[in-house]
């Protein structure tokens, strides 16, 4: 079951460099960073996540993911939102048994739907909803081949600096033929801290808990990102490395990511 995610690092790193004496104009710059570390905020956001992972297989191979991820917040009456996020994955993904053909193509588009009211429930942002995985994976090893939903939550805690929480889902397949059902949780804990002049420092995990192989992904990520002004668009640049604690045999090592994210603030 997959969940949508050559060497970006020294790209990433020289945007971000170049990207600290850019900074947002006025005092926007840590609230729009800090909104753009709620996975529910009443924001309209476009980020284009690139996924570089290595070490896959028995010929170390590697498979770069374009996630295309927008997030549309429509207001629901006077007291709720839903946000609508959404992952597209574009793959490119070596043969990790040597000899074999790379494949690349459309990945499983996954949809999730948050009903959040808009004011804070003890303190805490919360939203739940159903999540659909769509089977448009142009490439039988790109996709699970299946229809797929459950519920998704996301509960999180804004102070100061500060944002943390958890996002999980959990999928079920309901149609499709000739594969093996889909049974998977997706837990992603998460930590951030962002500072005056729009800099965000985070941590998460992006676990997995395959039902049907009874086995887990746990890829731990880190990431530092920069939110600027391009004339009168905000973006925020990110880069980050990751370490995979736990995976599969045949999974990967590492990876690095980057991350530019076009903010569109109502």
């Amino acid at each position: 079951m997959k969940h949508p995610s050559k060497h970006a690092w020294p790209c990433a790193a020289a945007f971000l460099l170049g990207a600290q004496g850019v900074h947002a104009q006025g005092g926007d710059a840590p609230d729009l960073a800090k909104q753009l570390s709620n996975p529910i905020a009443n924001l309209i956001s476009v980020p284009f996540k690139l996924s570089w992972d290595t070490g896959i297989g028995a010929a170390n191979a590697e498979r770069l993911t374009l996630n295309i991820q927008p997030v549309v917040p429509v207001s629901i009456g006077q007291d709720t939102n839903l946000i609508i996020r959404t992952i597209v994955p574009i793959i490119h993904a070596e043969s990790p048994i040597p000899g074999g053909a790379d494949q690349h193509g459309l990945g499983d588009v996954l949809q999730s739907f948050f009903f959040s009211p808009r004011k804070p429930v003890g303190g805490w942002i919360v939203g739940a909803g159903p999540a659909v995985l769509y089977p448009t994976a142009t490439r039988a090893s790109l996709g699970a081949d299946k229809w797929s939903a459950g519920p998704t939550a996301v509960a999180l805690k804004q102070q100061v600096g500060w944002t943390y929480g958890v996002l999980a889902n959990h999928l079920w397949s309901f149609a499709g033929a000739g594969r093996e059902d889909v049974s998977a949780t997706f837990v992603q804990p998460f930590g951030s801290y962002t500072t005056a002049h729009g800099m965000t420092f985070s941590v998460n995990t992006e676990s997995t808990y395959d039902w049907n192989s009874t086995r887990w992904t746990v890829p731990l990520n880190l990431s530092v990102s920069q939110l600027v002004r391009l004339g009168s668009q905000p973006v925020s640049f990110a880069a980050g490395y990751r370490n995979y604690l736990q995976t599969p045999a045949g999974g990967p090592d590492w990876g690095l990511t980057f991350t530019v994210t076009f903010l569109f603030p109502k």
